[in-house]
């Protein structure tokens, strides 16, 4: 069974790099996308101090860590955790109870906590220039909030206001930066090295390879089962090994049965003709024991950066050397 895991991605994309940034929020129930530019600091883990303080543990009834669990799961926010990292998290989150018409936060006002709603419905306020607040949206028994302000170090971009009771989940700024945010870079940076390894997306540049990065999306698949087959005509993604061993088996007549051709270890990577053909996949690929993955899906890839051969040709001699090697000729590439 496939476990996929969505990454931080566009949450983050530009807390790494300095300058003025577009930090983009998530879409409410009324779909309100709060985009806006904000000046935000260039982040890097290695120039915090860590603290050898044990993280704070809130105590939680069964009742309790049942709920957060349910309120947590589809936040992309944690997605770059392990889990380990993520019972720190939960461990660390308290609970905050709310009423009528009451400030969660407050427009202008210092990032203290991270939000994520259990239950109850919240009013999102923007001041106009004029002074006045506008209702642009609302969070109805789910979603998050205030994670902008502690990413970026900004003040808060809205108020947040209690339509009536409500329960909430709190994370303080030091364990959301000391723990997700740092492991959302770590994650980038393993994503990038990881991509610096094909040969055919070497001539990405550093803002490219960052975003391929952040469309890169983490399964995991156990022993046995299969994760590419060959002569499967489904090839629009490819993947990278993070974590485990991978068996590459080629169909044998001779034997009658697939031969093991090759392994692939951790930093290793398959399936890399999808994003340049339509031809059927050329081998079964299979874990050899838990394996943890990172695939890019040919559209995402598109998308951002448009045909793989395209990339490719900024260097016509070395784009014609490539084909060769992996035995294709332009006739075969998509869209041809």
């Amino acid at each position: 069974m496939v476990k996929m895991l969505n990454n931080f991605g566009r949450c983050v994309r530009n807390i790494f790099r300095s300058g003025q940034q577009q930090a983009d929020d998530r879409n409410s129930k009324k779909n309100y996308d709060r985009r806006q530019s904000v000046c935000a600091e260039a982040y890097n883990p290695d120039e915090e101090s860590d603290d050898d303080e044990p993280n704070v543990v809130y105590p939680k009834s069964d009742e309790q860590r049942k709920r957060l669990n349910e309120a947590v799961k589809d936040i992309l926010l944690f997605k770059s955790l392990d889990s380990e990292q993520l019972n720190q998290v939960l461990d660390a989150m308290f609970e905050r109870k709310s009423s009528k018409g009451e400030h969660i936060i407050d427009q202008g006002g210092d990032g203290d906590n991270f939000y994520v709603i259990d239950s109850g419905k919240f009013d999102i306020l923007v001041k106009d220039n004029d002074g006045t607040f506008k209702n642009v949206g609302s969070y109805d028994s789910k979603g998050f909030f205030g994670e902008l302000a502690l990413m970026y170090n900004t003040p808060r971009a809205a108020t947040i206001v209690s339509s009536g009771e409500g329960i909430l989940w709190a994370l303080d700024r030091v364990i959301f930066r000391k723990i997700v945010l740092k492991a959302a870079y770590k994650r980038r940076q393993m994503h990038e090295a990881l991509l610096e390894k094909v040969p055919m997306l070497k001539h990405l540049n550093e803002f490219e390879r960052m975003n391929i990065a952040d469309a890169l999306e983490s399964c995991s698949f156990q022993d046995g089962e299969t994760i590419i087959k060959e002569g499967d005509t489904s090839t629009d993604i490819m993947f990278f090994i993070e974590k485990g061993v991978c068996m590459v088996m080629k169909h044998s007549k001779e034997h009658g049965n697939d031969v093991k051709v090759n392994e692939l270890k951790e930093g290793g990577y398959f399936g890399e003709l999808a994003l340049l053909t339509l031809k059927p996949r050329a081998a079964t690929v299979i874990p050899n024991g838990p394996v943890l993955l990172a695939s890019l899906d040919i559209q995402a890839f598109e998308r951002l950066l448009g045909p793989c051969m395209n990339v490719m040709k900024r260097n016509i001699d070395d784009y014609e050397k490539q084909l060769q090697s992996l035995g294709l000729s332009t006739k075969d590439l998509r869209g041809k």
